[in-house]
Formats: structure tokens, C-alpha cells, sequence
């Protein structure tokens, strides 16, 4: 190999932009992104000893990749195919044997690594290989539901139009219970964060009983009309609905919610027709991913609820309802991006088989 210990490594055109972001990269393997800092400070016409002092690899290690990259460019840098006995496990066979399930004998849902290379006769790590090759894991289940409502199409066309194209002087509001939240007490007092320490629990926990919270999303403002309830009966959800119509009291509404049987009681049906400024919108069956207000819940729950601790149901509500009172102060709009018809060409589908759900 040439000393190019002063000679300034001519870059080629558009070259300089694409070591930069390679250097930057978090996608990219370590060893390409220190390769492609080497060929830039010999750019820069730096001595290979000091490129070497300053990457933290050998004085050859440089020369090497200086010389790779004037032969090769930016090609040059990534490795070269490993000589050696060539493969002779055929992974198609490895996933074809994983797409089985196990035989009944093994007791087992699904097959692990070792469990399949006791069985074909080759090495676990192999198997795990042809795994990711094929982007299999087996060890992984996802749930899927196709909605089997007759209105699906309806449904789904009718909500996401108020999403996209709201009606004008008028509020859309998605409205759901979030029912059955435990206010949970700790065993021994939380240890909180510190430094290089994260917040810790004791795992045990005592029950206090539950709560259900009713809540209201303007999606044109992200604002909460909110209210915490001992159950979610008919009951409570016809005072709730005048709760809204009451924060809402000018205009007309219209209001996104599921098929719960306590929100088609013929209590709340003919509440409703004493009130025409108020349409309802139900969502599909199985579709209650599509009321906008169940990423609200989801939101609480992280931030709120999930890694609280409360000695009572009366503590519980009170961070419910503080956590209402902040988000109402920093609340942003909630946008729909979906069209009905995007939605309608996965929900269609008929097979569950070599499809990602």
C-alpha cells in the first residue's frame, strides 16, 4: 500500500454530502460510518497517523480504507463478499418447517429456535438466521377484527366525513366511557427518578375500587367535557349528555359514539328527539378504533392513570378531573387523515392468511 501520510484524498463529486450523512447516521453499521469519517479527514489532508489518533483505529486501518475509496468511491467502503464454503442449509426449507405448527406431541403454540433445530437437525443460530432473512418470529402475535356490521360502509363514510369535512356552525364532539379504571395503592411508597435510576414500584398493589369517566373530544379544539361516574349505565350517560348540551348550549352538535347498548336506550332516544340540535353518529361495529376520543383515553392513561398511585376512588377522580383541567389548557386540535375510502379497502378484506394485520 502507497504512504499518502500529506496527500490530500480528492474526493469525488457529491461525495463530501454523502460521508457526512453517513457519519451522522444512526441507521447505518458503526464500522461504515468510522470508514466513511476516515476518507474525510484525509480530505481534509490529515497525516494517517493523526487520522488513526483521532478515529481510534491502526495506522494500516487507514491507509487501507483511503485506498479502497480512491479505487472504489463510496462503494468501496462497505465489505467485499466473504470467501469461504458456501451455504448449504437451505432457509426456505427452515421457513417452510416454521410455517407448520408443531406436532401436539411437543405441548407447544409455536416453535422456538431450538425447538425447530433439534428437529430438521442444524444449529439454532442457523435457524434464527432464516428467521430474519424471512422476517419471521414466531414467538410474536398480533389481533385482527373485521367488522361484520351491514351499515359498514355507511358508518365509516358518515364519520370520517365529519372528520374531514365538518358541517359549518356546527361542533363535531366524539363521546365515550372509559369504565372500569382501578384506583390502584401501592404496597411501599414509590422511589422517584434520579439520575442514571429510573422511577420504581413495587409490583404488588392494593384495589380501592373503579371509577368510569365519560368524556367529550371537540376534535376542531382537542377541548374535554369530562365527567367521572361510579358505573356507565344509561343512568349516567343521559346527566353526561346534558352536561354536554350545556357546555355546547348554541349551535348544532354532533356527536360520535359506539354501539353500547346504554347509549341506544329509549331513555336516550327520546332525550334526543326533544333536542333535533343534536345528530348522532354511531361508529361500526368492531369500530370503535374510529372515535376519535379513544386516543384521548389512551392519552391519559399513559400520562395520568397508568403509573399513579391513589389511596381511594375520591383520589382518583380528582387526578382525573386536574388532568381535564390541564389538558383543556394546552389541548390541540385532533386531525383525521384517512378517507373513507382508504379505510374501506383494508376493512373489505376477506382472508386473514399471508396477510400483515
Amino acid at each position: 500500500m502507497a504512504n499518502h501520510a500529506a496527500v490530500a484524498v480528492a474526493l469525488r463529486d457529491g461525495d463530501r454530502e454523502r460521508l457526512m450523512s453517513m457519519t451522522r447516521s444512526t441507521a447505518l453499521r458503526a464500522g461504515l460510518a468510522q470508514r466513511a469519517r476516515i476518507v474525510l479527514l484525509a480530505a481534509e489532508g490529515l497525516s494517517n497517523t493523526a487520522i488513526a489518533e483521532r478515529v481510534g483505529v491502526s495506522r494500516p486501518t487507514v491507509i487501507g480504507w483511503r485506498d479502497r475509496y480512491e479505487r472504489g468511491g463510496i462503494a468501496g467502503l462497505h465489505d467485499e463478499p466473504r470467501s469461504g464454503r458456501p451455504r448449504r442449509v437451505d432457509h426456505r426449507a427452515i421457513v417452510a418447517a416454521t410455517l407448520q405448527p408443531p406436532s401436539k406431541k411437543l405441548g407447544v403454540t409455536h416453535w422456538s429456535s431450538r425447538l425447530l433445530a433439534d428437529r430438521l437437525g442444524v444449529g439454532n443460530a442457523t435457524v434464527a438466521r432464516a428467521w430474519r432473512d424471512y422476517g419471521i418470529q414466531p414467538w410474536r402475535a398480533e389481533t385482527f377484527k373485521f367488522s361484520t356490521d351491514p351499515e359498514l360502509v355507511a358508518k365509516v363514510t358518515d364519520v370520517v366525513g365529519l372528520y374531514l369535512a365538518p358541517p359549518e356552525n356546527a361542533v363535531v364532539l366524539c363521546i365515550d366511557e372509559k369504565s372500569q379504571i382501578q384506583a390502584l395503592d401501592r404496597t411501599q411508597p414509590m422511589l422517584p427518578m434520579l439520575p442514571g435510576r429510573t422511577e420504581r414500584r413495587t409490583h404488588d398493589y392494593l384495589r380501592h375500587g373503579t371509577t368510569t369517566l365519560f368524556a367529550a373530544l371537540e376534535i376542531a379544539t382537542g377541548k374535554v367535557t369530562g365527567a367521572v361516574k361510579p358505573r356507565h349505565r344509561h343512568q349516567e350517560f343521559l346527566p353526561f349528555l346534558k352536561q354536554v348540551a350545556r357546555a355546547y348550549p348554541d349551535g348544532q352538535l354532533h356527536l360520535v359514539m359506539d354501539n353500547y347498548a346504554a347509549h341506544k336506550r329509549p331513555e336516550i332516544r327520546a332525550w334526543l328527539a326533544a333536542n333535533p340540535r343534536i345528530s348522532v353518529h354511531f361508529t361500526p361495529t368492531s369500530g370503535s378504533w374510529l372515535n376519535l376520543v379513544e386516543v384521548w383515553f389512551g392519552i391519559i392513561e399513559r400520562q395520568a392513570i397508568h403509573r399513579g398511585t391513589f389511596r381511594s376512588v375520591r383520589d382518583l377522580n380528582a387526578k382525573i378531573r386536574a388532568f381535564i383541567d390541564g389538558w383543556n389548557d394546552r389541548c390541540h386540535p385532533f386531525v383525521w387523515t384517512k378517507t373513507a375510502d382508504q379505510i374501506l379497502k383494508k376493512a373489505n378484506r376477506q382472508t386473514t392468511s399471508n396477510t400483515d394485520h
